[in-house]
This record gives C-alpha cells, sequence and structure tokens, in this order.
C-alpha cells in the first residue's frame, strides 16, 4: 500500500490570504515594485536582479551579486573596490512559490508558507521586504537596515505615479507603506505559477502527456527513495535536511544553515531545466552531478568536513540511487518543466530609474 509521500496531485488553484486578496490593480503595481530599483538602498538593484524572467525568475549563478555590482546572471561582476559580500545562497525561484508549503493532499496556508532555504520567514508577504533590508542583497552599505524601510517607503511617497497606484491598489487604506508595499510584490508574485506542466496533465489522466520512459523515470524516483523528502505537489516536504554539502569557496565563513545544523530545506523539483545550478549554495552545475551527490551520501559519509557523519539526515541514506537509472530519473524531471510563465518586462518602471536595476 503506497503511503501518502507516495501519491502525487496537480497543483491546485493559488490561494490568497484574507487580508490580502488579488486585484489586477495590485498584480500591476506588484510588478512595477518588482522591477524598480527604488526598493534598494542605492538605486542600483531590484527583486528581479537576481529573480529574473529569463532565468525562471531565478538566477544562473551559484551565488547572487546585490548591490555595488553590474551585468545579468552569469555577466554580473562587482564594481571595482567593492565591499559588498556575496549573498551567501543560490537564489530560489519566485514561480510556483505561492504554494510553499502545500502537504501531500494538497492543502496549504499562504499566512504560514515557509521562505527562504532555512524556512525562517513563514509568508510571501513576510518574505518580500527582506532582501530590502538585507546588506548584500537590495540594502548596500550607504543605509543601515533600521532605516531603509522607512526610507524606501519615504521616496515611493514622494512619486507622484506610485501615489496614484497605491491609491488605486488599496481603494479602502491608500497609504504608502511596508504592510501595502509587501502586499503588492506578493500579489504579483501569486501569478507566477506552473500548474499546467506535462506531470500534471497526466495525473489529471493525459497518458500521453508523458512519455514510456518518462513514466519509468517516475518509478525508479520513488523506487529509490527521492520521494521521501521530494513529496506532494511542489514535489518538496518544506522541511530542514542536513546533507553535508560542501561549502562554496567564495564564502569566507562556512554557512551552517538553520540554527547551525547545517540543514536546509528541501527545495522544489518544478522547472529544475531552467533553475540550475543547484543545491543552496549552487554548487552542483548540473542535474547528474546532484544524482551523483544523493548516491555518494547515502553511504552516510558527510561531505563537509564541519558536519559530523551522525549529523547525516537519516532520510537522505536510505536514498538507493543506481547509476544506471539517473537518465531516466532526469528524463522525468523533464516533464515537470513549464515555459507557461509570465515573461513580460515591463518598457519602464515609475521612478525613471533602468528596469530591474543595473543589469545591462
Amino acid at each position: 500500500m503506497a503511503d501518502d509521500n507516495d501519491v502525487y496531485i496537480p497543483l491546485p488553484k493559488v490561494i490568497h490570504p484574507k487580508d490580502n486578496p488579488s486585484s489586477p490593480e495590485k498584480i500591476r503595481l506588484g510588478k512595477l515594485l518588482f522591477y524598480d530599483p527604488i526598493l534598494s538602498g542605492n538605486k542600483d538593484v531590484s527583486c528581479a536582479t537576481c529573480h529574473h524572467p529569463k532565468f525562471a525568475y531565478a538566477e544562473n549563478i551559484d551565488l547572487s551579486m546585490g548591490s555595488n555590482a553590474v551585468g545579468l546572471g552569469m555577466h554580473r561582476t562587482f564594481l571595482k573596490n567593492n565591499t559588498i559580500p556575496f549573498v551567501k545562497r543560490n537564489a530560489h525561484t519566485v514561480i510556483n512559490a505561492a504554494y510553499n508549503g502545500i502537504n501531500t493532499k494538497g492543502k496549504f496556508n499562504p499566512n504560514n508558507a515557509p521562505m527562504f532555504w532555512d524556512n525562517r520567514v513563514k509568508s510571501l508577504e513576510e518574505q518580500a521586504l527582506k532582501p530590502i533590508q538585507a546588506l548584500e542583497e537590495m540594502r548596500g552599505n550607504i543605509l543601515e537596515e533600521s532605516v531603509i524601510l522607512d526610507t524606501v517607503v519615504n521616496r515611493l511617497q514622494q512619486n507622484r505615479e506610485y501615489q496614484k497606484l497605491f491609491a488605486s491598489a488599496f481603494p479602502k487604506q491608500p497609504n504608502i507603506n511596508k504592510t501595502n508595499l509587501a502586499k503588492a510584490i506578493a500579489c504579483f508574485e501569486r501569478t507566477l505559477v506552473t500548474p499546467n506542466s506535462r506531470f500534471d496533465r497526466y495525473l489529471q489522466g493525459d497518458e500521453n502527456a508523458i512519455s514510456q520512459s518518462e513514466k519509468d523515470g517516475f518509478a525508479l524516483f520513488k523506487k529509490a527513495k527521492c520521494h521521501l523528502c521530494h513529496s506532494g505537489p511542489m514535489f518538496s516536504d518544506y522541511k530542514i535536511h542536513t546533507l553535508g554539502m560542501r561549502d562554496n569557496k567564495k564564502l569566507k565563513i562556512s554557512d551552517d544553515g538553520f540554527k547551525k545544523t547545517y540543514g536546509f530545506r528541501t527545495p522544489t523539483l518544478r522547472n529544475l531545466r531552467h533553475t540550475g545550478p543547484y543545491m543552496h549554495n549552487g554548487e552542483l552545475k548540473t542535474l547528474l552531478e546532484v544524482l551523483e551527490f544523493y548516491e555518494d551520501i547515502s553511504t552516510g559519509i558527510s561531505q563537509n568536513p564541519l558536519v559530523a557523519n551522525e549529523q547525516m539526515d537519516s532520510l537522505a541514506v536510505q536514498i538507493n540511487l543506481k547509476v544506471k537509472d539517473m537518465s531516466s530519473i532526469i528524463s522525468f524531471f523533464n516533464t515537470l518543466n513549464s515555459d507557461n510563465f509570465d515573461k513580460e518586462i515591463p518598457s519602464k518602471v515609475p521612478s525613471g530609474l533602468p528596469v530591474g536595476g543595473n543589469i545591462q
């Protein structure tokens, strides 16, 4: 008899918080804010700098470069005499983040949705403000963390176009404040979903949506016990697991993860084709490398000298991957890809700053 983790259902409809219902006006405002570097301390970085539609709202480099850098993706570099560090973790895709926390039954609460690699905040609204406050992401070193949100809100309050946009998006409470700022961005992000992948259509009864080799890969995926953690419609249990991944050498200090356990959240497997490199620090460049890593750690031996073998997650050591099966499993992963998401970039933003930040 199959357990809950062995049963998969299609992605359901998006649920919006009761205090942040969706509207076209709010989505429009949120999208403009997402692309507008007015939200960053130095006015040089936007949300889209590290979550760009070209890379499925993720980034094709291991660790992001936020403030005081130029270029997009692998072409991004820090400016001379830079003192801003790399962002210490790989940029999660925003696509389908609306479903974070979803369980194997398809149930989820948008007010209690775990965010970031360490699950440190619990909703898209709460998550939206954190990068603005982070030194290495959007704040930079000109403004202190204690004043950055007030400074950004003041900038928006002084902008006539944003005055109109906020009034239209929040007609009952047309205040430009950090709460409505977060609500607008979150509302836009909840439109970035891909519920119609080939795998979803297969689950809905279209046997021809995926090939026989992909079906075989799905069976092998479960046989190898990958489904113990990559469960539910988003192929994530949203729990923290310690895997002993080696540190990224770009970091001066070891990243010890959730509560210094070297544990990190299980990422989704959706849209993997678009969102490499992989793992919490982007250390693995290909899906084959990822599967080989899991084959290696199934021995219970940590690859990080700062993580004792006894710390390794008990589920990870149950994995039973075989080299001959890896290509079929990767073939199955392709059924979870979808190009059907909003790729349209605004031609301009209300601040008049470069759309997306200094990414040219």
